[in-house]
């Protein structure tokens, strides 16, 4: 059954004009059509938040969970219906503040999950403090002589946290969002997308650098594997090994081709040159995009239903009629 754009929208927005929650949603919309995933075989989760709103926007099964707990409820939602679609949806202060051991436990267990991480570096609901990935130095209503603290890298979180899947797009990238999208629900296993959004009215132009496709084609990199890592306005740039690290160069200086540029691999077990891209940032390396980690392994929701049937079928007894039939039983007439 074909399904169109249509078919998985429901009401009026209600964000601030510019937000690039509008953005995303209207993308996920998209991916959503072409995955093909009947409306009644999806669920939308997410906590509190500007673009926990999301939900509401989706004409599939949705939940607008507490604070922090969209992916303890996503988790629950998936094991106990294992034929059912989840995407869970959090921005930067609601998935990885008080959601942050949710956020890394459903990667350590790869549950079958979207993940969706909308990372504007602020929090914008409760009107502009400062974010688990705000920056150090970053001046808000609750930092107003600046933050003292590192920001989380959403990437090195993931990737510590032993994940599977990581994907980057920024929300005014239609394509490119679409596009990490369906390759997260293509994935089995939990699959972290961060997506780079500016917040209008308390952080715009966090994400500048890469928000426009002028900007994204100087200073992004769109990763995808098997292919040359191979970027700039005119593909003139690449990435190389040096050391145990990496350094850019231009093409055709030094007798450089592109037979000495890296070839992305999204599916080596050992994450460390994707990692190692994944925390790329100017202004001497571009901004990575894409898929940038997709490896197999087993899935929790798999396991345990695994697990279920085993010791079912070890039993003597399936139901509660079944469990009452092996003790002594009588009949009263």
């Amino acid at each position: 059954m074909a399904f169109d754009i249509k078919d998985f929208k429901k009401g009026q927005p209600r964000w601030c004009p510019g937000c690039g929650d509008h953005f995303f949603l209207a993308s996920l919309q998209k991916a959503m059509a072409e995955i093909g995933v009947a409306p009644w075989d999806t669920a939308v989760i997410s906590g509190i938040g500007c673009s926990s709103r999301l939900p509401h926007y989706m004409a599939t099964y949705g939940m607008n969970t507490i604070h922090g707990r969209a992916a303890a409820i996503a988790t629950g939602a998936k094991v106990a219906n294992p034929n059912l679609t989840v995407w869970q949806v959090s921005g930067d202060g609601d998935g990885l503040a008080i959601g942050g051991n949710h956020f890394i436990h459903a990667n350590r267990r790869n549950i079958n999950l979207n993940m969706i991480l909308l990372n504007n570096r602020i929090y914008g609901l409760t009107k502009g403090q400062y974010s688990p990935t705000s920056p150090r130095g970053f001046v808000s209503k609750s930092s107003p002589y600046g933050t003292v603290e590192d920001p989380f890298r959403p990437a090195e979180l993931c990737f510590g946290a032993r994940g599977h899947f990581f994907a980057r797009a920024v929300a005014t990238d239609a394509a490119g969002t679409v596009e990490i999208l369906k390759a997260a629900y293509n994935h089995k296993g939990a699959a972290v997308c961060e997506i780079l959004q500016n917040c209008v009215i308390f952080n715009d132009g966090t994400h500048s650098s890469v928000y426009d496709k002028a900007g994204r084609a100087k200073n992004a990199i769109y990763l995808q594997h098997g292919k040359p890592m191979i970027f700039g306005e005119n593909n003139e740039y690449g990435l190389m090994q040096e050391g145990f690290g990496i350094k850019v160069v231009k093409l055709g200086e030094n007798g450089i081709t592109e037979k000495d540029i890296l070839v992305h691999d999204a599916h080596c077990e050992d994450n460390t040159l994707q990692l190692k891209l994944a925390l790329m940032e100017g202004p001497d390396f571009p901004v990575a995009l894409g898929v940038i980690r997709d490896v197999d392994a087993p899935t929790y929701d798999d396991a345990v239903t695994a697990q279920i049937e085993e010791v079912k079928a070890a039993k003597k007894y399936h139901n509660f009629a079944e469990l009452l039939e092996t003790n002594e039983i009588w009949e009263v007439k």
